[in-house]
C-alpha cells in the first residue's frame, strides 16, 4: 500500500458510506441516525451542535485541500453558501458562542450534509490525481494567502498565517483531512452522549 491508497483508506473512515464505501466509518457512527433536532442541540454553551461539527469539518477540509494544497476553487465556491443559507466564508476558527448559536439554527441541514459529501468526493479526485511530487515540500505562505484572500481564515487570519505555511504539505493534508475531522468527531460523541441521544455507535 503507497501513501496514496493509505491516505484514501484512512479518509474513507472520516465521511460517509456514499464518499467512502465504508458502512461503518466513524463519520456513519457519529452523523448517523439523527434528527435535524438533534443535529442543532446544543446540551451546554461550553459544547458545540453536531451540525457546527459538521459544517466547520468540511469547510477546513474544503478550504485547505483544495486552495492551500491543490490551488483550485472550493467546492464552497460552487453557489453553496446560498443553499446552506448562511453568510460565512471562514470554518469558524474563533466563533463565539452566539455565532455558533446562530450558525446552527440557520444552516440548512440537507445542503449540509451534501456539502459535506461533496467535500470527501472532491478530496478523494484531488489525493487520488497526486503525483510524487505533490507530496513533497511544505504548504507555502503564497497558498494560505490565497485562502485568507477568499475569507478563509476570519477573525484568526493573521494567526494561522504565522503558524501554518512552512509545514510539510503532508503534514497539513493528514492535519486537517484526517486527524481535525476525527478530533471534533470525538466532540460530536460528547455532545450527543451530553444531549441524550447516544454516542452513534
Amino acid at each position: 500500500m503507497d501513501v496514496r491508497d493509505l491516505f484514501l483508506d484512512q479518509h474513507a473512515v472520516m465521511h460517509s458510506a456514499a464518499v467512502g464505501g465504508n458502512k461503518m466509518s466513524a463519520a456513519e457512527r457519529t452523523f448517523g441516525g439523527l434528527t435535524d433536532e438533534q443535529m442543532r442541540v446544543r446540551p451546554r454553551e461550553d459544547l458545540n451542535s453536531v451540525a457546527w461539527l459538521m459544517w466547520h469539518i468540511a469547510r477546513a477540509e474544503d478550504i485547505i485541500v483544495n486552495v492551500v494544497l491543490a490551488g483550485r476553487p472550493q467546492v464552497f465556491d460552487d453557489a453553496w453558501m446560498k443553499r446552506l443559507g448562511i453568510t460565512r466564508r471562514d470554518f469558524g476558527i474563533g466563533m463565539t458562542s452566539p455565532e455558533v448559536t446562530e450558525l446552527t439554527r440557520q444552516i440548512d441541514l440537507g445542503a449540509l450534509r451534501e456539502y459535506r459529501d461533496g467535500v470527501g468526493r472532491r478530496t478523494r479526485e484531488v489525493i487520488g490525481g497526486f503525483k510524487p511530487q505533490d507530496w513533497e515540500g511544505p504548504a507555502t505562505a503564497e497558498a494560505f494567502g490565497r485562502a485568507a484572500a477568499e475569507g478563509a481564515f476570519g477573525a484568526r487570519t493573521e494567526m494561522l498565517m504565522k503558524a501554518f505555511p512552512g509545514r510539510p504539505r503532508t503534514a497539513v493534508l493528514s492535519g486537517i483531512a484526517l486527524f481535525h475531522s476525527s478530533g471534533h468527531m470525538g466532540e460530536a460523541a460528547t455532545v450527543r452522549t451530553a444531549g441524550g441521544f447516544g454516542s452513534g455507535v
